[in-house]
């Protein structure tokens, strides 16, 4: 297999022109120690909380405007085109401001598949796991404290199954919409790819936000698009039917799905990690 090499001073060569990052142990007990733990915590906390309030106030604006039984127009609103630039332009905004602080996770899939990756330690991943939902919850409470009569007769911004799709159909645009937005995450944040691409300036929180984006185009007819568990559990806690909770389960079990999927992919297939383990499938 031919070496990665990069031009050096001088005429010289060396035998990479990247470096990854060494993988994340199980469990690192030092963590505990590092006040920048607790200031990632904290940053995936009020990241997502934002990203509730604004997207979720969003949903039920929309659905306040274009009822027409309430005054509304049929074309009121921002539409669902302008749902989806909410939930991606919000990513963008938030994993701009946070990656540097947490890595900009805001998803407990997008850190599950970072888990999967060795990207982050268990430790890390669970508590920025919590930290999302009980942010989400807050987001989504906040909404309701503002929006009190809104928020309850417009859905709360929770995610269930429409009317008319199956079960599989629901999990299956979970898990390939997850699948997309944790590639992105992956190939965005590539350091190989960010050595080889350098002339090609990348901010990885575009390609990510453009990623929530196009999917919130394709499945919010189908679910609400959670991709997110964060966002789906959050909304559902708050908002407290029976409809959203029976079908909680798409939201946790399909995103899950789509980053496991989408971290195998990227880690053994395009980064040739399942090649690496066995040697070489060519002699050198």
């Amino acid at each position: 297999m031919p070496k990665d090499i990069e031009a050096g001073g001088r005429g010289g060569f060396s035998g990479k022109d990247y470096e990854d990052p060494p993988p994340a142990p199980l469990i690192d007990a030092h963590e505990f120690a590092k006040w920048s733990f607790y200031r990632a915590i904290i940053a995936e906390f009020v990241a997502t909380l934002l990203f509730l309030y604004v997207t979720v106030l969003t949903v039920i604006g929309y659905k306040v405007q274009s009822d027409v039984k309430n005054g509304g127009e049929i074309c009121g609103g921002v539409g669902i085109l302008g749902i989806a630039w909410a939930f991606g332009g919000m990513i963008f905004v938030l994993v701009y401001c946070t990656a540097g602080i947490s890595g900009g996770h805001i998803n407990p899939a997008v850190t599950f598949g970072l888990f999967l990756a060795r990207k982050v330690s268990l430790v890390r991943a669970i508590l920025y796991m919590a930290a999302q939902s009980l942010g989400a919850i807050c987001g989504c409470a906040l909404v309701k404290a503002f929006q009190n009569g809104h928020y309850t007769e417009y859905g709360g911004g929770a995610n269930s199954l429409a009317d008319g799709y199956s079960t599989g159909t629901g999990l299956a645009a979970e898990i390939i919409g997850t699948f997309v937005l944790v590639y992105t995450v992956f190939s965005a944040t590539d350091p190989k790819r960010n050595a080889r691409d350098s002339h090609v300036p990348v901010l990885a929180p575009l390609p990510i936000g453009f990623a929530v984006f196009m999917v919130h185009l394709a499945t919010i007819p189908i679910t609400g698009t959670g991709i997110n568990p964060a966002r789906s559990f959050g909304a559902a806690v708050v908002f407290n039917r029976s409809k959203p909770w029976d079908d909680q389960w798409i939201f946790w079990v399909g995103p899950f799905i789509g980053a496991a999927i989408a971290a195998i992919y990227h880690q053994f297939v395009l980064r040739a990690g399942a090649a690496k383990a066995l040697g070489s499938f060519s002699s050198s």
